[in-house]
């Protein structure tokens, strides 16, 4: 499908945040899939990611993760200046201020005409955990969580108990889980922890562990692997066209 893009300004009880929206250009109403980015926020590879969804038939909101803590329109780069910036931003926001960013994002995009008021979460790294945790809104139907850093090590600021490994038995939707083998930031015992407290809590979910490392989806980057890619796109459109169509 073709696609239009577009900017929201949406208030926040922490601030002004903006989101930078894709969805087909065609009349219509789609499901709405938050798309949560890396720490850089909305990147080139960031909104060609969302652009392909978009063209699935979604419509896909892309917030900047970090919008408290940086200018309007902060785009960071891919180098350690970025990279240092970005997860100080992390360490300095609460998940609690991301809960309710999600919430602003539903509660303006369910009385938008073109969306059908079915709403998904994706992610990846800092997104994949912002999806998983999106995924404990009971509107959120289902989450696809690509490499989530910090939920098995708990390192993201939030109240006593309200971590988003200690909140998993509150994930009402399908989620799927997806994680390179070669990822540092989440190694085998993290995702070990994690896949264990998905069984325990008896959640509905997938999960797929390729031979890949961090960051394996972003185009253009040194540990880009296309083939990877595409079959994540592929698993992504089949979970949100089933969960989110009905």
């Amino acid at each position: 499908m073709i696609i239009q893009q577009h900017y929201n300004d949406l208030n926040t009880p922490t601030g002004l945040m903006r989101c930078s929206v894709y969805r087909p250009q065609a009349e219509g109403n789609y499901p709405c899939i938050i798309f949560y980015s890396e720490i850089f926020q909305i990147t080139a590879p960031i909104s060609r990611t969302a652009s392909i969804m978009a063209g699935h038939g979604f419509v896909v909101v892309v917030p900047e993760v970090f919008h408290e803590l940086n200018p309007i329109g902060t785009v960071l780069g891919y180098d350690d200046e970025g990279k240092d910036k970005g997860n100080a931003d992390k360490f300095a926001k609460t998940l609690e201020a991301h809960d309710s960013d999600t919430q602003s994002i539903i509660d303006y995009f369910e009385k938008q005409g073109y969306c059908n008021g079915q709403f998904g979460a994706m992610g990846v790294c800092i997104g994949g955990h912002l999806a998983y945790r999106a995924a404990l809104n009971p509107i959120i139907k289902s989450a696809f969580c690509l490499y989530a850093t910090d939920i098995h090590s708990n390192t993201l600021p939030c109240k006593d108990g309200n971590d988003s490994f200690s909140r998993t038995k509150d994930i009402q939707g399908e989620i799927v889980c997806v994680w390179g083998k070669q990822d540092p930031h989440v190694p085998t015992s993290g995702r070990q922890k994690i896949y264990q407290e998905l069984i325990d809590t008896e959640r509905n979910f997938s999960w797929h562990e390729f031979n890949a490392q961090h960051a394996f989806m972003r185009d253009g980057g040194d540990r880009y692997d296309p083939a990877l890619a595409l079959e994540c796109y592929r698993l992504a459109v089949a979970l949100f066209s089933r969960t989110l169509t009905n």
